[in-house]
């Protein structure tokens, strides 16, 4: 997403079935540049949504922040951002349930159970909760932009180079099929 965003371009439906894993283990983003050629009712990317583009404003890199904001705090929670509060309570807004538990000093409870039995991976997973609350900030320009996101995680990863940094070159070379994969 840094590396679209540092090209001036948005992608526009950030969303989990739009994040791929490639056969490193790295994420690529998919379904860049369709949503120019669907309406705004055709994207249902229900809880991905910014609160300006619920209302009608354009898709813009800010609204792509909140939207992977929302993918962080998905993946951190286990939970779907369109389905929280499951049972019969109506649906709530994923990154306002987080801030609400976050605010009583319940963090912990947020996350999802399964990444709770990793050993020793508390401390990071608050600290990428941090990130993603500020990328789901309710007012834009409240928000990170995507390349201060990127470094944050890639220094809480302790990883040196971005993928923004790296060029189309290892991106194309990533994408592409092994020799020996194919053949068969």
């Amino acid at each position: 997403m840094a590396f679209i965003h540092k090209n001036k371009l948005t992608h526009g439906n950030i969303k989990a079935t739009n994040v791929l894993i490639d056969v490193a283990g790295n994420a690529r983003v998919a379904d860049f540049g369709l949503s120019i050629f669907a309406s705004a009712s055709a994207i249902r990317s229900n809880g991905y949504r910014a609160p300006e583009v619920s209302d009608g404003r354009k898709q813009t890199q800010m609204s792509d922040v909140y939207s992977f904001g929302v993918l962080l705090i998905e993946m951190l929670t286990g939970k779907c951002p369109s389905a929280v509060g499951g049972g019969h309570e109506a649906a709530v807004d994923l990154p306002r349930w987080v801030r609400s538990v976050v605010r009583e000093e319940w963090t912990a409870e947020v996350f999802d159970l399964e990444l709770m039995s990793y050993k020793d991976i508390e401390e990071e997973m608050v600290a990428l909760l941090q990130i993603a609350i500020a990328c789901t900030a309710t007012e834009p320009h409240q928000r990170l932009s995507m390349s201060h996101v990127a470094k944050m995680i890639e220094e809480l990863r302790g990883v040196q180079m971005s993928p923004c940094d790296e060029g189309l070159d290892s991106l194309s070379e990533s994408l592409s099929v092994p020799e020996a994969r194919a053949s068969e």
